[in-house]
């Protein structure tokens, strides 16, 4: 009469009904006042006076009265409760004893008819029965949300995967049913960080190609040292078995039409290259290793470099090996490799370890690397030259002595003619410059004269004015007769 909401009322009346084990009158009072959710697949668990009626039941759940052998002790209402909760709620009639409790069913019942598909997962969930909430989830396609809140992180929680996995392969052996659920799991452990758990998950599901990239970031995760990385090798010849599984089983699988979607495919070529990769980095690991050991090769960047990197990394990964030794030529064929595998630029990796050997001011081994990299059989003419005037670019810090030496060891004049230049050696450069043939000595001694010019050295720009007038007088003497 006043217009007030009767939700309240009905339901205190619904639950004083149940609490005078009335089941069926309750049924009659709570359909006045609980509604089924708009979202079956919502992630909650319902509205809050559907649960306050699950709690209840559950809290007050008896002894079975079994139906077939005790029916005469069965009050009518719990008989007419059962029936109808079977015939209107149940999808799945559960296997386990504790479901044909009256009370249980009648939970089913309040969850089926006013509450969502997640509540009643999680129901079958808290009562042990994962068969039951693994069907619910199958035959009403609730999304991989669902499963992750209802039934997977639960079961990862309370130690039971291996329960849940089994019941998988045994709903269905292909595993085909599960696979975007078994994806959406795959994610949510990889955000949680969970990558044993996910590397367990992985090889359950036979997905042999992301079993073995979780693998490698068993290897090279968070290692601060290629010490540490030789201790991890295992994770790398573990990835390498994954791989060859998947050739195998992808060779044996030829020309079958059906093909699984859930696993990652890769074609043969790129396993091939990975693993190819694979062994070279236990090559790299071990040669590192051992010069860690020897005090020769110390940690200098974190993250460390791995061949599981950029291309940037790779390359560091190259000028570490070259480096790594008691000298250059230890570790160049490593090295080499490495830049052939992956294509990389050669001639900036090795211009890059040259800088590294001018901060530590090892000198000689400049001059074996060149050598190693003429040797290489690979090297472009001029790449000594470009290493060499990479190094120059650092001169102030190298000694006049050395410095001689690098720039003696150039091959081209003109590269020569450059090198003095960088180095501010502006007589020398002139010297060099005059000594080419006419055209081209002009050419460098204007340079020469620039330089000069641009540093103040009035000697050196008089000098190299005198030239160029004496030479254009040579020339236009040397013209005159032919016109």
């Amino acid at each position: 009469k006043t217009g007030l909401d009767t939700t309240g009322a009905w339901h205190a009346w619904g639950m004083a009904c149940l609490k005078a084990g009335n089941l069926t009158a309750a049924r009659e009072k709570f359909s006045r006042c609980l509604k089924p959710p708009l979202d079956l697949n919502q992630l909650s668990h319902g509205s809050r006076l559907v649960q306050d009626v699950v709690e209840y039941l559950e809290s007050t759940a008896r002894p079975l009265v079994s139906l077939q052998d005790d029916d005469y002790f069965a009050t009518l209402r719990e008989l007419e409760a059962t029936l109808r909760t079977q015939s209107l709620s149940l999808e799945v009639i559960p296997e386990g004893k504790t479901m044909h409790n009256t009370y249980y069913q009648e939970c089913l019942f309040y969850l089926h008819n006013y509450s969502t598909n997640l509540a009643i997962i999680s129901f079958y969930m808290r009562h042990s029965c994962l068969r039951e909430a693994l069907l619910h989830l199958l035959n009403k396609e609730s999304p991989p949300e669902v499963f992750i809140e209802g039934i997977f992180q639960p079961s990862y929680i309370n130690g039971k995967l291996h329960i849940l996995e089994n019941l998988l392969e045994s709903i269905d052996p292909t595993l085909e049913s599960w696979g975007r659920y078994l994806i959406a799991a795959c994610q949510h452990l990889q955000k949680k960080n969970y990558y044993h758990i996910l590397y367990e998950l992985q090889q359950f599901m036979k997905d042999q190609v992301r079993a073995a990239m979780t693998c490698i970031r068993f290897f090279s995760h968070k290692a601060n040292s290629y010490t540490e990385l030789g201790e991890k090798l295992s994770w790398l010849l573990k990835a390498k078995d994954h791989l060859k599984t998947y050739l195998q089983e992808t060779s044996r699988s030829t020309g079958r039409k059906k093909t699984t979607l859930f696993r990652k495919k890769m074609t043969a070529a790129d396993v091939s290259r990975h693993m190819n990769t694979l062994q070279l980095q236990m090559e790299v690991t071990r040669f590192l290793h051992r010069c860690e050991s020897a005090g020769t090769s110390q940690v200098t960047t974190l993250p460390l470099p791995t061949l599981f990197g950029n291309n940037h990394m790779k390359m560091d990964v190259a000028c570490k090996v070259m480096l790594g030794g008691k000298s250059v030529e230890d570790g160049f064929g490593i090295a080499f490799r490495v830049l052939q595998d992956f294509q990389l630029d050669a001639a900036i990796t090795y211009c890059r370890a040259a800088r590294q050997l001018v901060e530590r001011e090892k000198y000689s081994e400049i001059q074996q690397l060149l050598k190693c990299v003429s040797e290489s059989g690979m090297a472009a003419k001029n790449d000594g030259d470009t290493i060499l005037l990479n190094c120059l670019e650092a001169f102030k810090r190298i000694p006049p002595q050395e410095l001689e030496g690098l720039i003696q060891a150039i091959h081209n004049d003109d590269n020569k003619v450059q090198a003095y230049l960088t180095c501010c050696k502006l007589r020398s450069a002139y010297l060099i410059a005059v000594k080419q043939e006419h055209s081209r000595a002009t050419v460098l001694v204007q340079q020469v004269q620039q330089a000069a010019k641009s540093s103040g050295d009035a000697v050196v720009q008089d000098i190299c004015a005198q030239w160029l007038l004496t030479s254009h007088i040579r020339g236009a003497h040397g013209s005159g007769p032919k016109k």
